[in-house]
């Protein structure tokens, strides 16, 4: 069977990790109440077909996401021990993801950052490199052309 995946011909995009010390700086508290805030906001978008309804189901997903974003951070790779390689893409591929998506997600977490320094504790210092990795690695998830 043929899938028909979109896969961008130039492979996945070339982008700066954030700095690793944005972990120590937030904890893991921060991190969590970060990605809770994201998925809630998520929940409430177009795309929220793509995420859980109940909330202890969107609660476990934003957990997972924030265990994820923890060690990518410099954190401990708590995801890795837990879920094994992210294969962010693969993990993906059960959502048509088009630019659109792409831009509400995108939307939804330039929001959750919004005021990150005092609502999460995040490094001002280190805030605009997240936001470009979010923004250039996401372009990474699209898997349906319009």
């Amino acid at each position: 069977m043929k899938n028909n995946f979109y896969v961008p011909p130039e492979g996945p995009p070339p982008t700066k990790r954030p700095s690793t010390e944005v972990y120590s700086i937030m904890g893991e508290e921060n991190i969590f109440r970060m990605l809770k805030d994201f998925y809630i906001r998520l929940s409430q978008s177009e795309i929220s077909w793509m995420f859980p309804k109940e909330p202890e189901n969107l609660q476990a997903a934003s957990e997972k996401a924030a265990i994820f974003f923890i060690g990518f951070l410099g954190g401990p790779s708590l995801y890795h021990h837990r879920y094994g390689n992210p294969m962010m893409r693969a993990r993906h591929f059960r959502f048509p993801i088009n630019e659109r998506s792409r831009e509400v997600w995108l939307n939804c977490f330039d929001q959750t950052l919004d005021n990150a320094e005092e609502k999460y504790n995040f490094p001002e210092e280190h805030l605009e490199d997240f936001r470009v990795f979010l923004h250039v690695f996401s372009t990474w998830m699209v898997n349906k052309r319009p």
